[in-house]
């Protein structure tokens, strides 16, 4: 048993040497030495948002468990609130972050919204799901045309990978603006895109009828619905994680399969946080003049 000290609070990792992501060989150790690598960034993007863990008691290829509220063994000094009669957990430290991974959460999911201001997201998302693993320049090349509309519209976009097959971007937003604005904004970008490339993505939520057609996901947007934490791990194979981008490296082109738990430190020690739009240097975009579009 490894005993790490964190926050001034004492976590005993239990089975240390277990190999989490085999391909790789990444062990649970040195998994939680990676998010204490990330912590400061991914912590960033997760405060004060109702955490969601995804455990996975028989590895990343058996079934997974969804935990929103704390367990009743959890120490004291794990961050919590309590939220419609329920104690949930806060990811606001990084005793809390290796507290859960200890716990058995390989991936963090959060929600758009604080609770501290429910109902008014904090950015608009976007999900580019490709059909298949085989698709990937249908989600660059739906990204950068997206990328093209954002710039028009006068807003600064963040684009990064969902860790699994396709991207997602980020647009953040000062939260003015309920989930019901927000979401026809949404809506309305979502149908100008089925307008403009019919024959390469679809709105289609059912899998089984989407075809070939890349999934623009535009519903995700909404009340208790989450996305992973930013440079959460991913329970795939290669040990992806969701990783920011510029959108230069996006035009250049990329595979998901490139940014991993094994490189994301030096990633982030070349390039900085690129997701700090978001985050520390939160752009707190108006959404007025597009509603006002939409409406007339």
């Amino acid at each position: 048993m490894e005993e790490l000290i964190i926050d001034d609070n004492r976590i005993a990792i239990t089975n240390p040497d277990q190999i989490i992501w085999k391909e790789q060989g990444i062990t649970k150790l040195e998994y939680i030495r990676y998010l204490l690598d990330v912590a400061p960034y991914l912590i960033e993007h997760a405060r004060d948002r109702l955490l969601m863990i995804w455990i996975y008691p028989h590895g990343i290829e058996g079934k997974r468990i969804e935990k929103r509220s704390l367990p009743s063994k959890a120490p004291d000094w794990v961050s919590s609130t309590l939220y419609k009669e329920k104690q949930r957990i806060l990811l606001n430290n990084k005793s809390t972050l290796i507290w859960a991974a200890n716990y058995g959460a390989l991936e963090f999911h959060v929600p758009f919204d604080i609770y501290k201001k429910t109902d008014f997201p904090q950015e608009l998302v976007f999900d580019l799901d490709p059909p298949d693993d085989q698709s990937f320049e249908l989600v660059l090349e739906v990204a950068i045309e997206l990328y093209h509309l954002l710039n028009s519209l006068g807003l600064e976009s963040v684009p990064r990978t969902s860790g699994s097959s396709g991207m997602q971007i980020f647009v953040p937003i000062a939260a003015d603006y309920t989930f019901e604005e927000s979401r026809k904004i949404n809506e309305f970008i979502a149908n100008y895109f089925l307008e403009k490339m019919p024959e390469k993505l679809t709105l289609e939520r059912l899998v089984e009828k989407r075809g070939n057609k890349l999934y623009f996901d535009y519903l995700q947007l909404w009340r208790g619905r989450t996305m992973p934490a930013v440079y959460s791990p991913r329970a795939k194979p290669k040990a992806t994680v969701a990783a920011p981008l510029t959108w230069g490296e996006v035009e250049h082109g990329f595979v998901p399969s490139e940014y991993t738990i094994l490189n994301i430190k030096q990633r982030i020690q070349e390039k900085g946080d690129l997701f700090q739009l978001v985050t520390t240097n939160k752009q707190n975009q108006g959404l007025d003049e597009i509603l006002a579009f939409i409406k007339h």
